[in-house]
Formats: structure tokens, C-alpha cells, sequence
């Protein structure tokens, strides 16, 4: 959270000061954060003069002390995966899209014992990751997510879900398949399975007129549920 605001920050001194990132290489509009964009943000604060030059300097120092942290929180995330109790985990939870070392040991470390869990929905429910219910005699309304239970891991599934939004559906990126390697073939078909589900269900939810962030909480739900079958050992 401290890293996306001092982005924002960034991003709105030099909006405030007229100063507008382009890229002569690209045919496309530029990315933000990238090595060129990084440069040129430096290049911006050398040329500033006064307190203008101090407080994007200032910026930028905080933006380099984060991620240098967050650097170095990763790596030792990464060597913390590789012990015996959360090494044969991560690696099968690594098989989904969007789900990384970091995300799957927050998951594993915040939710502990699955199988406390007498079913995916009761997982989901733990995550707040269903809708809420305005019940009134013989009518039924649904609302939106109730957001109880445990918000750091429904913010990791739902920052993955966001990775459903992107690819065809079936296709696997290289980084994908380096992570399912080694697997016991089960869990990759599984995994498989849900991937391809997952993002169907994301393109046909948009195609059918939902909002963005409604589909993408829906994946995160159905997510959370694989999630519990492969924890639980329902890979069938």
C-alpha cells in the first residue's frame, strides 16, 4: 500500500507540473514504472530547480527505499517456500494463474488448516468472498461481496483473478509452465481445469454486460474454492 501511494504522489506532481511521459521507441502508449520510465523520472527531477527538485527527489528516494524492500522481503519469502512444510504446497498452488510464491505463502500462512473448512463456499464465506442477503418474507436479495472474514488473503485472490482477465483461454505462458514443472500430473490437470474455467467464466461474465470489478470478484470467488480443493486434496 505504501508503494502504490507514493506512485500515485509521483504521478501527480508531475501531472501538476505539466510533465508528461512518452516514449519515441514505442508505437504504443507507454507504461508507467518501467527501466525507461524510472530514467526519465530521474531525468525530470535533475532538471528541476528549488523545492520542486527537493520533493521529487524525495519521492523518488521513498519509491527506491520500498521497492528495495519489498526486494528483499521477497527474496526471504522465497527461501521461507522452500522449507519441507510449505514447499510441496506453494508448488501445487503455483498452478494456478496468478498465483505466485508470495501470494501462495500469504494464503498458507493466514488460513492455516483448510481442512477447518467443511466446504469451498465455507471457505469462500471465511474470505468474504460471497454475496450478502436482504431476506424479507418471501423475497431474496442478493448484494454485493459481505467482505467478512479474512481481507488480507481476499486481496491476494483478487489481485490474481485480475490475471484471468488477460490470455486465451486454454493457453499457458511460459512462466506458467516453468512453474508446473515437476508436479504430480494430478494437480496440474486440476489446476489446468480451473484455469481454463476460471477465465471463461471472466470473459463471459464482461461479454454479458457485468462491470470489470463484479467479474473479477467472481473469479476471485470461484478461485478461492479451486483453491480449497487442491489444499484439500479434492483434485477428482
Amino acid at each position: 500500500m505504501a508503494l502504490k501511494k507514493i506512485k500515485q504522489q509521483i504521478l501527480a506532481f508531475c501531472l501538476r507540473r505539466g510533465l508528461h511521459y512518452s516514449d519515441p521507441d514505442s508505437k504504443s502508449k507507454p507504461h508507467n514504472w518501467t527501466q525507461k520510465h524510472l530514467k526519465w523520472l530521474r531525468d525530470q527531477a535533475s532538471a528541476l530547480n528549488g523545492e520542486y527538485k527537493d520533493a521529487l527527489e524525495e519521492y523518488l528516494g521513498t519509491f527506491d527505499y520500498l521497492t528495495d524492500k519489498i526486494t528483499r522481503l521477497d527474496q526471504k519469502i522465497e527461501e521461507i517456500s522452500q522449507k519441507d512444510t510449505y514447499r510441496e504446497k506453494v508448488k501445487h498452488l503455483s498452478c494456478f494463474i496468478g498465483v505466485k510464491t508470495v501470494t501462495a505463502m500469504g494464503v498458507l500462512s493466514e488460513v492455516g488448516d483448510f481442512s477447518r473448512f467443511k466446504s469451498a463456499e465455507q471457505f469462500a464465506s471465511y474470505l468474504g468472498l460471497v454475496p450478502g442477503e436482504n431476506s424479507s418474507g418471501g423475497s431474496r436479495n442478493m448484494l454485493s461481496l459481505t467482505k467478512a472474514g479474512n481481507c488480507h488473503v481476499r486481496r491476494l485472490l483478487i489481485e490474481s483473478a485480475q490475471s484471468y482477465a488477460r490470455g486465451r483461454i486454454g493457453a499457458k505462458s511460459k512462466e506458467l509452465l516453468k512453474r508446473q514443472e515437476g508436479v504430480e500430473p494430478k494437480y496440474v490437470a486440476y489446476a489446468d481445469k480451473a484455469n481454463e474455467r476460471l477465465r471463461r467464466k471472466f470473459y463471459r461474465l464482461t461479454e454479458d454486460g457485468k462491470i470489470r470489478n463484479v467479474a473479477v470478484a467472481a473469479v476471485a470467488h470461484e478461485l478461492s474454492c479451486f483453491i480449497w480443493g487442491m489444499m484439500t486434496d479434492h483434485v477428482a
